[in-house]
């Protein structure tokens, strides 16, 4: 159930998410009560009117587009009124930059943007001709395949594994004209500075026709470094937030959170927040066997570049 997923979480992580509530209200500051947080999050989309259980990565993603989506509208409102003022208010404003015909616009830059986008680059080496075909993408989070025993920095390198194109999935290059055996990868172009790490824990098993957790045990650190992934391997991140999902199956549970705020860690339970010691962390790695009665699993995980300005 949506409302089981305690919206302080996400309030926690950055408290800048009001705007979700108050961008269509005078006043921009104070608290945001989260019944009402819910309330405006099911009128604005349809999917969360159900008191069925809710996915939080899906709710994550919908949050961040959704805020991107506000503030280009503001943005966009806000240029509209200026280009409709009057000419002396336009003057006193300064000079516009006119487009160069057949220029693109350039895309708005949000503060999500800047927080959470990265880039990927899609690499692929024809192996006929040596020619490297690179197709960037931006992304809010990373999705990772997950293993028993593994930890985040094998995931990691996992998702940026050279895959080789032969028999019928091979690649197209443009400089050979005809069908060719090549090497795909997939790396990390730019590093976000609020790096989201999705585990993907439900899994859909053809024998059984259904999704099935998986509650592998994967070890995230409290510092992580992305020396495999990403082509600035010096970069390091830490640690800040984890949503936990708590139960055995994909259609049935509870989400708490893990929140480092001011070096002390947080564990938030709906209405219940309590301080933790940070070795209790581990705690949510996962179970390293399939059946356990620990059903409390780390499920996304929230880590801020080192020197971005740490807030912690």
């Amino acid at each position: 159930m949506l409302a089981r997923i305690c919206i302080c979480h996400y309030l926690s992580l950055r408290n800048c998410f009001k705007l979700f509530m108050i961008s269509s209200q005078k006043k921009k500051t104070g608290v945001i009560a989260p019944k009402r947080f819910v309330q405006r999050l099911k009128k604005q989309n349809e999917l969360f009117r159900s008191y069925m259980h809710q996915d939080a990565h899906e709710f994550l993603n919908f949050l961040l587009n959704e805020l991107v989506d506000i503030l280009e509208k503001e943005a966009q409102a806000a240029k509209n009124d200026q280009e409709t003022s009057p000419p002396s208010e336009k003057a006193a404003n300064g000079p516009k930059n006119s487009l160069a015909n057949g220029a693109k616009k350039e895309p708005l830059v949000t503060w999500v943007h800047k927080n959470f986008q990265g880039i990927l680059t899609n690499e692929t080496r024809c192996l006929r001709c040596e020619t490297v075909t690179a197709r960037d993408e931006t992304f809010f989070d990373l999705s990772l395949d997950i293993e028993q025993n593994s930890s985040i920095t094998s995931c990691l390198k996992n998702f940026s594994s050279t895959e080789t194109l032969n028999a019928e999935d091979k690649f197209f290059c443009d400089k050979c004209c005809s069908l060719q055996e090549a090497q795909k990868r997939m790396k990390i172009k730019k590093p976000p500075h609020v790096l989201v790490i999705h585990l993907k824990r439900f899994k859909y098993i053809e024998q059984l026709g259904r999704y099935k957790k998986l509650s592998y045990r994967v070890v995230f650190p409290l510092e992580l470094k992305l020396s495999d992934t990403a082509e600035d391997a010096d970069i390091e991140y830490s640690l800040f937030a984890v949503v936990v999902h708590v139960g055995s199956g994909p259609n049935h549970g509870h989400y708490v959170s893990l929140v480092k705020s001011h070096n002390h860690w947080l564990f938030f339970d709906d209405e219940n927040v309590e301080m933790i010691d940070e070795s209790a962390v581990q705690t949510f790695f996962g179970s390293s066997q399939e059946y356990s009665s620990n059903t409390d699993h780390g499920y996304i995980l929230f880590y801020e570049s080192i020197g971005s300005g740490n807030r912690n």
